[in-house]
Parts: C-alpha cells; sequence; structure tokens
C-alpha cells in the first residue's frame, strides 16, 4: 500500500473539475425534487393521489415501486435515475484510475518510484469512497432540509452512498478481468443495465419481493425502503458485498501481470482480412460487437415494454380515478400512446449514449496512438474518422428503427392490434433520431475543436437525461427544458408530426459536424494520454 496517499492525491488533482462537478450536482438533485414535490403537492392527500395515478405496471418497471405516497417516497421514487447515474459514473471512475492508467503507460512510470503494487487500487477506492460519501451526503441532507423526514433521509442518502460503492467495487474486479479501458467499462456498464432490467422485469409483475428484483443489485438496493419501514439490514449485506468485492479485486490484482488482465485478449490471424484494408472496414471491426448488444438489447426492452404497455391500460380502465389524472395529463392521446411515447423517450436517450460511445471510440483510437499509423498511409483524416461516425450516426438510428419494430410487435401481440401497431410505433421511433444526432454531432464538435473535453459529451447527455426526466419536476422554465433537443421532438405516437424542428435538428447536427470535421482536419493528432 506505500505510496496510496501520493496517488489519491494525484488522482484528485486529475479529477478536480470533474469529480466535484457531478457528486455535487447529482447529490443535490433529490433534495431539489423533494422541494418541488412540496410546492406542486403542499395537501399530503393530493400527493398520495398523484402517487396513486403513478402506480402502474409501467412506470414501475420504469422507475421501480412507489414504497410510500408521501414526500419522500415519491422522491426516492422520482430520483430512481440518479441511482444510475451515479453508479455508473462511480465505476468509470475507478476504471479510470485503475485499467485506463495502466493502458495508457502511467501505472508502470509511477511503479518505477516507492509506490506499492496495490497503491493504485487503493488509491482509486479511495476516491470512489469520496464520491459516494459526498453524494450520499448530500443526498440525505438535501432531502432532509426539504422536509421529507430524517429517519428515511438518511435510509436514502445510504441507498446513493451504497449504490456508488458497490458499483465502483464492481468495477475495481472488472479491471483486474480485462486487458482494456474499453472493455472493462462496456462489461461494468452491462453489468448496470443488466440490473436494470432484472430489476425492470421482477417489479412489472406487480410483485414487490419478486426474486428477479432481489437478486438485482440496483433491485436490492431499492429494498432498503426509505421513508416505508427502512430495512437497514439490507444495507449491511451490501456492506458486506462490497467488502468482499474490494478483496477479490485486491487479490486479482496481486496475482496478475501489470498492464495484463486475467481474461487473456485473444490472438489475432497472421494476416488481415481484405475487410481491414480500409478504413471503414477496420470501423466495422471496432464497431460491431458493440452494434449487435445495442441491437439485441433494443429487442428485448422493446418486447417488453409493448407487453408492459398493455398491461398498463388495462390497470387504468379497472381505475376510473387514475384514467381521469393521465387523460388530463396527457390531451387526447389515449393511454397506449403516451405509455409507449414514454419508453421511446427513454430508448431515445439510450440511443444517444450508443451514439456518443461510438463517437468517442475515433478519441480512445487517436489517445492510444493506433490513428497516427493509418493516417500515416493514404488515408484522409475525414476518411479516417468517417468510417467511426457512420455507427456513431446510424447506429443509433439503426437501433431505434428496431426498438420501434419489437415495441410493436409485443404491444401488437399484446393488445390485438396485430401489424397496424407495428407501422405506427416505428415511426414514433425514427421521429427521436434527429435529437440523438444533434447530441451526436456535439461530440464530434467536441472531438475536431476541444479533444481533451471530448469525454464531456458524457455530461451533455446527463444533463439532457435530467431536464427530460426531472425538469418539469423541478419546475424548470420553458427556455430551461428548451436546452435538450428531445423537448423539440413531436409527442408521438397520438399527437401531430411537426416536420419544422426534426429539420432544424438535423441541420444544426450536420453544421456541428462539419465544423468539428473541419477542426479535426486542422489541428494537431494527440500525442497520447
Amino acid at each position: 500500500m506505500t505510496g496510496t496517499w501520493h496517488l489519491f492525491r494525484l488522482a484528485l488533482r486529475r479529477d478536480r473539475i470533474v469529480l466535484p462537478l457531478w457528486t455535487i450536482l447529482l447529490g443535490l438533485f433529490p433534495g431539489l425534487v423533494a422541494s418541488s414535490f412540496a410546492s406542486l403537492y403542499p395537501d399530503p392527500a393530493e400527493l398520495a393521489k398523484f402517487a396513486a395515478s403513478m402506480s402502474n405496471p409501467s412506470l414501475t418497471a420504469v422507475y421501480g415501486p412507489i414504497w410510500a405516497p408521501n414526500l419522500g417516497g415519491m422522491t426516492a421514487w422520482r430520483s430512481s435515475i440518479i441511482l444510475l447515474i451515479v453508479a455508473l459514473a462511480t465505476a468509470f471512475t475507478v476504471i479510470r484510475h485503475t485499467r485506463a492508467e495502466e493502458e495508457q503507460g502511467r501505472r508502470e512510470l509511477l511503479g518505477s518510484t516507492v509506490v506499492g503494487r496495490q497503491a493504485g487500487l487503493a488509491a482509486a477506492l479511495l476516491i470512489a469512497l469520496l464520491a459516494s460519501t459526498i453524494v450520499g451526503g448530500l443526498t440525505a441532507l438535501g432531502t432532509a432540509a426539504a422536509g421529507a423526514g430524517g429517519t428515511g433521509s438518511v435510509a436514502l442518502g445510504l441507498q446513493y452512498f451504497l449504490a456508488c460503492l458497490l458499483f465502483g467495487a464492481i468495477a475495481a474486479v472488472v479491471a483486474q478481468l480485462t486487458q482494456g479501458a474499453r472493455t472493462a467499462r462496456w462489461i461494468s456498464g452491462a453489468v448496470l443495465i443488466g440490473s436494470f432490467l432484472l430489476r425492470m422485469l421482477g417489479d412489472a409483475g406487480g410483485d414487490l419481493n419478486s426474486p428477479l428484483s432481489w437478486i438485482s443489485p440496483i433491485g436490492f438496493l431499492q429494498r432498503i425502503r426509505p421513508f416505508a419501514a427502512e430495512r437497514w439490514w439490507v444495507a449491511g449485506v451490501v456492506v458486506l458485498v462490497v467488502a468482499l468485492l474490494a478483496a477479490v479485486a485486491y487479490r486479482l490484482n496481486a496475482v496478475r501481470d501489470l498492464d495484463a488482465g486475467l481474461i487473456a485478449s485473444r490472438p489475432g490471424p497472421a494476416r488481415a482480412s481484405r475487410a481491414l484494408l480500409s478504413p471503414l472496414g477496420l470501423a466495422w471491426r471496432l464497431q460491431r460487437s458493440t452494434l449487435f448488444g445495442w441491437l439485441i438489447g433494443y429487442a428485448v426492452l422493446g418486447v417488453f415494454l409493448g407487453s408492459a404497455t398493455d398491461a398498463a391500460v388495462d390497470a387504468v380502465k379497472d381505475s376510473p380515478d387514475l384514467g381521469d389524472v393521465i387523460g388530463r395529463l396527457g390531451g387526447g392521446a389515449s393511454i397506449a400512446d403516451m405509455v409507449i411515447a414514454a419508453g421511446l423517450a427513454i430508448m431515445g436517450i439510450g440511443a444517444a449514449g450508443q451514439g456518443v460511445q461510438a463517437a468517442l471510440r475515433a478519441r480512445s483510437e487517436e489517445s492510444a496512438l493506433r490513428a497516427e499509423p493509418v493516417l500515416a498511409a493514404a488515408v484522409g483524416r475525414t476518411r479516417w474518422v468517417g468510417g467511426h461516425l457512420l455507427f456513431a450516426f446510424f447506429g443509433p438510428a439503426l437501433g431505434l428503427l428496431v426498438a420501434g419494430l419489437f415495441l410493436g410487435i409485443g404491444y401488437g401481440s399484446a393488445s390485438g392490434e396485430g401489424g397496424g401497431a407495428i407501422g405506427r410505433v416505428t415511426g414514433a421511433a425514427a421521429v427521436q433520431v434527429p435529437a440523438v444526432w444533434f447530441t451526436v454531432a456535439i461530440v464530434v464538435l467536441l472531438f475536431g475543436l476541444l479533444p481533451r473535453l471530448t469525454s464531456l459529451g458524457w455530461a451533455v447527455l446527463a444533463f439532457f437525461l435530467l431536464l427530460g426526466q426531472l425538469g418539469a419536476i423541478l419546475q424548470l422554465s420553458q427556455w430551461a427544458l428548451d436546452l435538450s433537443p428531445f423537448s423539440h421532438l413531436p409527442a408521438l405516437p397520438g399527437g401531430d408530426l411537426t416536420v419544422t424542428p426534426l429539420v432544424w435538428l438535423v441541420a444544426l447536427a450536420a453544421a456541428l459536424t462539419a465544423a468539428g470535421l473541419a477542426g479535426f482536419r486542422r489541428r494537431d493528432l494527440a500525442s497520447g494520454g
């Protein structure tokens, strides 16, 4: 452990902007949500009625159960999306200070000084502990200050604290298994998404003690039940799991070679195939597995949400009061159209994440000095980066079409509408594409003009997500909500198709992309790091 404190301070210096930014902003959000609920529903009876209107299979699948129809319970329910974001951010932070350090050669350089073998991992886990403490502490203080109740606020803060620690520990183990930071991030993200899907499948059936929810890390954490007869023993179990995962990570780190993973990379063929002799073929080789993973995820989630939509419609039919509330919220749209539109909005954010990930691959190739030898041949810069941007722009578009197709199949089969639902829902999914392209274009602009800030594309995406999910609850002004490109999309299915905002988004995306490509052609290539 020699040198842990020095590496910890070095990591703090490297993250002196990013770490405070995401921990403080995300830690404050639950308190802001609680304050907004308190001002919107000062009467507890009205808040309880609103909670009842939200207790349907579709929303329960997305956000989880409403454990208590009070201020604290609604805050915990509506802020559950933040739980996923802070967990993923902590996991990526741990990978940044472990596997990424080795991959880029900095760990070997530091290892030549008086630094112990376990110091890097220990420093990364200390960073995760610090981030967890900030997020959990601000969550507890903010919700308590909003009047949600002291005990429940402590439980909610503990839930966020443990979510960060748990996925940070999972990432620490994954970092020992893989040889590349990108693979480690992908696996950690897949664990989080798998956890969310398990929880979604378990909660959608209405059984609050579903085994699927209990075996899901996210579902297990939500079973702490803040503001509703808290289960403190659940937190104790999570602490034990975190300690076990940390011990496993330390053990694996001790037995593997530096810059190597316990799962060895498969050696490639002696000669490259003809497909790899072009920039597009190389981009296909690098992007294809990620693309297929996204497409499979879209298909599975589409079928599930399509089936859950019919269950939500049945739940509303059984509750006239719930139907009246949702009818007022949705104007002239049917219940099914509202649920489908909400599901497609979430898939649109996911598709933007896919596009950001694909665009960032070009930056990672450049930073790892793998772009330079390719560009040294008879390959222009635009042609090289264009292969990656093809997947960044058209991969999400294909994914949304797959999502719409399978959502339409799932809903059409469950509702009896049949094939008529497929075209309508697929068209509604396609409407999300311009907003996705605009988000990806921002990343391209950063890549071309400010390459060191390219990873801020994730922050931009998180900002759009928070505006869409919590903007109305926080009572933000319309101009603030309009900062997200997704707020300009027509509400389909069920609403009117307005082409003008779609054309503007596509035009702006094209302009930003052109500016980014022009900047990339003129700037110097990265020299590593």
